[in-house]
């Protein structure tokens, strides 16, 4: 069993920038592929983006490509959004999630186990 425990999320001024963090429990973090969802009541959930076990390969949605950066650090168990440039549209609760098998994808249904999610407001 993995627990996801996003941080970072609040209200932020358009144009601003946050960095959501999630931290992983487990010793097996550096074998899973981990991607960021988002969503808004009465949508379906959105991929943001996802990173592949190693790091080595990232994914992103075209909405948030050029100002978003996902990232990790294996020997912390954690996997970063780092957001900038944001807009209200990116309001949303943010949710991180892991895949069990190492390649990412930005399937949700892929995804083995969630996060609670984090609120994140962007005020126009």
């Amino acid at each position: 069993q993995v627990q996801l425990v996003e941080s970072g999320g609040r209200l932020v001024q358009t144009g601003g920038s946050l960095r959501l963090s999630c931290t992983a429990s487990g010793r097996t973090f550096s074998n899973y592929a981990m991607g960021w969802f988002r969503h808004v009541p009465g949508k379906e959930r959105e991929f943001v983006a996802a990173i592949n076990w190693s790091g080595g390969s990232t994914y992103y949605a075209d909405s948030v490509k050029g100002r978003f950066t996902i990232s990790r650090d294996n020997a912390k168990n954690t996997v970063y959004l780092q957001m900038n440039s944001l807009k209200p549209e990116d309001t949303a609760v943010y949710y991180c999630a892991a895949r069990v098998a190492g390649r990412a994808t930005t399937s949700s249904v892929t995804y083995n186990y969630w996060g609670q999610g984090t609120q994140v407001t962007v005020a126009s």
